[in-house]
């Protein structure tokens, strides 16, 4: 009886500093994304390898870049979430892939509209996205 009561208080103690862990996993890889591709994003505007912002990009090159980097970023991305989650790493990737798609294709839904650049691209973005998160988490 003590060994199973003494079991359920470790559980109970552990247990939200274990969801804080997994949280934290999964917003980290999130924030790998994001921040490694705005920062490249801002490089390359600097450099005026692409248009200033605010102005749309159309050339098909300078979005085949951007996609290409961002898929890069995805994948390490996918990596950082699995090497943090504090158990079963790939629920922790998948669970980043399904936020990455959501938000992927709100952005898709709200940019094309706006016309900054062809429609192809911010759908790229969220089809991609969930296969590169995965192979980041398997290559962990």
């Amino acid at each position: 009886m003590t060994t199973s009561l003494s079991a359920h208080v470790s559980n109970s103690n552990t247990q939200p500093r274990r969801v804080g862990r997994s949280v934290a996993a999964i917003v980290a890889g999130f924030l790998v994304v994001v921040l490694l591709s705005l920062g490249t994003d801002q490089v390359l505007h600097m450099l005026t390898v692409y248009p200033p912002w605010g102005q749309p990009m159309w050339e098909a090159s300078d979005n085949l870049l951007a996609l290409g980097y961002r898929s890069v970023f995805t994948v390490l991305g996918g990596y950082v979430t699995a090497r943090l989650a504090p158990s079963n790493p790939m629920r922790h990737v998948l669970m980043l892939a399904a936020i990455g798609l959501v938000v992927g294709v709100v952005a898709a839904i709200g940019t094309i509209p706006m016309k900054l650049g062809p429609a192809w691209y911010p759908i790229a973005l969220a089809v991609t996205g969930p296969a590169f998160t995965w192979l980041g988490g398997k290559l962990h």
